[in-house]
């Protein structure tokens, strides 16, 4: 009787080669399994089912985790206002993680006896599928074809065309991955150094001119209200953002990190709604939270975003620093408004009934209800007293 494996499949080449490759050099049975996290619609899941049973899977599994993957990751990357490197809102990073464990469940569910996946030796994603399978899923033997054959593109192509399969898969110039959160884009400007991806790479194009006011509306840190219409889940209104947000060329950038690996790479990415969504959190953060409250959601978040890219979304530190982020959103309730403009956007002020700026305590710059003049000259005294101390101490008035 042949061996259960299970094979993160998205249709592609690399994990086309896994199931002919599995099956027919390895006798595997493979249970094909792939989980959509925003990327895929109804007629394109169709399709890489179809494609995975002419190859020869014994099964196939399409499972929908879009908002179990923002209930896991995403509202914890709003609520901290995650970007990587101040600048990437962890577009695939958290997808793959996700993907991970349901992959790992569905090993648990048909009780195979391995699992694999397709990534090659050269990135991030290895690392991810392998350490959450090996925390998820001790002693289930992992095997990653593409990588431990150290296969090129060309090979990959030449052996599936003599099983009969023509992927028709000749290199396309961009690579393009799409999620809830935001699309990555690779080519030949990002293997470098220098270079900028061209307007015809990027999979939004721009076709809104002039600008635009919207009006987004947080309850307790999540975004559940633009220009007045509600939505059920954060997830609606990401989609919704989106669709407005992305025509303008909002959310363009590329991405400069280091890998888990060691090594330093590029990649492009279109974020319209994460970028806005993040940036217009911020900005209702600044207005209802304390000065310590925002000064520790930094550190956190900051170790919270690179912890997650790295894979370790199963640390138990991960959960105790949600449960703290989660508790600073209780009062993080509000609107905010933004400009949408070609390339660009700009928060432009926000209402809330939980504003501390408020002029019952003072005005900045101008005038103060809460003490007097007096009161600040004595406080400024005390507040100082210790380094008045040191300097006098160590005879370093001038310093």
């Amino acid at each position: 009787m042949a061996r259960k494996i299970v094979l993160g499949f998205s249709g592609g080449l690399d994990t086309s080669y896994c199931v002919k490759y599995l099956t027919e050099e390895r006798g595997f049975e493979v249970h094909s399994i792939i989980v959509d996290t925003g990327g895929f619609t109804a007629q394109e899941l169709d399709a890489i089912a179809a494609h995975a049973h002419r190859l020869g899977v014994a099964s196939h599994t399409s499972v929908n985790a879009v908002k179990d993957y923002y209930e896991k990751i995403i509202r914890y990357l709003v609520f901290g206002n995650v970007l990587k490197n101040n600048t990437y809102p962890l577009s695939v990073s958290a997808e793959r993680l996700v993907q991970a464990l349901y992959i790992a469940d569905h090993v648990e569910k048909i009780g195979a006896d391995a699992v694999a996946h397709g990534s090659t030796g050269a990135g991030n994603d290895q690392v991810r599928f392998d350490m959450v399978f090996h925390i998820r899923i001790p002693g289930v033997e992992i095997l990653t074809p593409i990588r431990d054959l150290r296969l090129s593109r060309e090979e990959e192509i030449t052996y599936l065309k003599s099983k009969g399969v023509d992927m028709n898969a000749e290199k396309t110039q961009y690579s393009i991955n799409k999620g809830l959160w935001g699309t990555s884009v690779g080519g030949k400007e990002t293997l470098s150094s220098k270079g900028i991806l061209p307007e015809e790479a990027w999979p939004t194009q721009v076709s809104r001119t002039g600008q635009e006011e919207i009006v987004l509306q947080f309850e307790n840190g999540e975004l559940l209200g633009i220009n007045g219409q509600q939505f059920s889940h954060p997830t609606e209104a990401i989609g919704h953002l989106q669709a407005i947000a992305g025509p303008y060329g909002i959310g363009r950038d590329i991405h400069v990190g280091d890998t888990i690996i060691g090594i330093k790479g590029r990649v492009g990415f279109e974020a319209a709604a994460p970028m806005v969504i993040l940036k217009a959190h911020h900005a209702l953060e600044k207005h209802v939270l304390t000065k310590w409250q925002l000064q520790w959601k930094d550190s956190l978040a900051q170790f919270y975003g690179n912890w997650l890219h790295e894979g370790q979304i199963l640390d138990p530190v991960m959960r105790d620093i949600e449960a703290f982020l989660r508790h600073t959103q209780r009062f993080v309730t509000g609107k905010v408004y933004v400009t949408l403009l070609p390339y660009r956007f700009q928060v432009t002020g926000i209402e809330s009934d939980h504003d501390l700026m408020s002029s019952r305590f003072g005005k900045y710059g101008e005038m103060n209800t809460g003490f007097t003049g007096e009161d600040v000259r004595g406080f400024s005294r005390i507040f100082g007293n210790q380094t008045s101390i040191w300097h006098a101490v160590n005879h370093t008035p001038g310093q």
